[in-house]
């Protein structure tokens, strides 16, 4: 199966509790630099047939499971006033997007079609989410307020657009399409306007995350072979592979101080969370379990 299908956001391997990454690899315990992690950070778990969202402090204690159902909620999205985790759910028959309090309260649906909504993503000041949804026949990119009201598409043509992530000063969203013939990454104006490509090259690069100063953008990209984290100045320049083994690694986030990055790898034999430094050095792994753990969304500091 090709990676540019499985990764359209990933949701069919969190569906199939991610067993279609199937590169090995062997752990990685680095720990160059001690420092203590701030903030909370959201992810999905997949156990036993299930997909639930979880919520752990950012030093991997106090693992708490936020929603518990029958149905699969994953990539969660983290508000940046630490409020609300935006997600994907397959509670009415197809995913569509939810929004849950950050105590686990305040369950409310966001989205509502019989096409799949996916990859929710912030806006800096709370009040909106870009997202991904094949209503109109191919994933393109919409934005809705953060109620659900108002849902405009932003983009509009034949490839598959997905994977958005609105930059730190809310002028701007990455995105990924293949309108070219591969996975690259484009970046719009906040209203879908000035849509420019900012990579080029043969390979497939998915999941942009912006640092919190908007200077870079954190992705995975198959450029050698097989998943690894790699960071890019915003205007697409200086690509640098931050990650470099056997194993898939795959959805990175930016701690909200800029200095960390969380990802997910399967160097250990199942997907579990590490975090490394912003420049790749000091690699930590936050979860060890039976179970696979991906999709982290880290909150601010200042969320209890």
């Amino acid at each position: 199966m090709k990676r540019k299908i499985l990764c359209q956001f990933l949701s069919c391997l969190v569906v199939l509790a991610m067993v279609a990454w199937s590169c090995d690899g062997t752990p990685s315990s680095e720990q160059e630099e001690e420092e203590e992690l701030e903030g909370k950070i959201a992810y999905t778990v997949a156990m036993d047939g299930s997909v639930d969202i979880y919520v752990m402090n950012a030093d991997g204690s106090g693992r708490t499971r936020l929603l518990n159902s029958p149905y699969r909620d994953f990539a969660p999205s983290w508000s940046p006033d630490g409020e609300r985790i935006a997600f994907v759910s397959s509670m009415d028959g197809n995913y569509e997007l939810y929004v849950i309090n950050s105590d686990g309260s305040g369950l409310t649906r966001l989205t509502n079609s019989t096409a799949s909504d996916e990859a929710p993503s912030w806006s800096p000041d709370s009040e909106k989410i870009v997202f991904a949804s094949k209503r109109d026949g191919d994933l393109e990119i919409y934005v809705m307020n953060a109620d659900g009201s108002k849902q405009t598409r932003l983009t509009n043509n034949t490839a598959s657009d997905t994977m958005p992530s609105w930059s730190p000063d809310g002028k701007k969203i990455a995105f990924v399409s293949d309108r070219d013939g591969n996975s690259e990454f484009y970046v719009m104006n906040a209203d879908g306007s000035g849509q420019t490509r900012l990579s080029n090259n043969h390979y497939e690069d998915f999941c942009p995350s912006w640092s919190p100063d908007g200077e870079r953008i954190a992705f995975e990209s198959h450029r050698d072979g097989n998943g690894e984290i790699y960071v890019m100045n915003s205007d697409g320049s200086e690509p640098t592979r931050l990650t470099n083994n056997t194993a898939w690694d795959a959805t990175p986030s930016w701690s909200p101080d800029g200095k960390k990055i969380i990802f997910a790898s399967k160097r250990d034999g199942n997907y579990e969370l590490y975090v490394m430094n912003s420049d790749g050095s000091g690699l930590t792994r936050l979860t060890n379990n039976t179970t696979s753990d991906a999709f982290p969304s880290w909150a601010p500091v200042f969320t209890e």
